[in-house]
């Protein structure tokens, strides 16, 4: 099995697990691989140094300064996983209520239906008109995979 590091036109990085590089290279070809996080078809495959294990391999000297992480310290790939996290917490959380979002959220708002988390499909001027009756909605892109049935 080879793991590859990837990564899409978008910036966004993530692995790829392949039998092979000709794997990859054929899937890619074909446009099957694809960005988890944007759906983007244009992957390119990252420089990644090989993984080495020396059984004498040791660790920091006893007494060396560890560097201190700081908020800045953030990577792209934990905030990439932080995101993916979220977005995976509030599928679990909602309801799909699909495209009848504004019609249910409208019935949530005035009491005609339990209240509840929903998600749905609205578009920009169903939102600007249930914002306009005072109903607080929001718009998050839900990466292609994460909207069927969660793993």
């Amino acid at each position: 099995m080879k793991v590859l590091n990837l990564r899409c036109a978008n910036g966004h990085g993530f692995e790829g697990w392949f039998a092979c590089e000709d794997d990859f290279m054929d899937q890619n070809g074909r446009g099957l691989v694809e960005c988890p996080l944007c759906a983007d078809k244009v992957v390119t495959r990252m420089p990644s140094a090989p993984r080495l294990n020396l059984s004498g391999a040791r660790g920091p000297e006893p007494g060396t300064p560890v560097p201190a992480a700081g908020p800045q310290a953030a990577q792209p790939a934990d905030m990439q996983a932080a995101f993916m996290k979220a977005v995976r917490e509030m599928i679990q959380r909602t309801e799909d209520v699909g495209a009848r979002f504004a019609e249910e959220a409208r019935r949530i708002h005035y009491g005609e239906s339990p209240e509840r988390g929903i998600r749905g499909q609205a578009s920009p001027e169903e939102r600007e008109a249930l914002r306009d009756e005072g109903i607080e909605t929001f718009a998050l892109p839900v990466p292609p995979g994460l909207d069927g049935p969660l793993q």
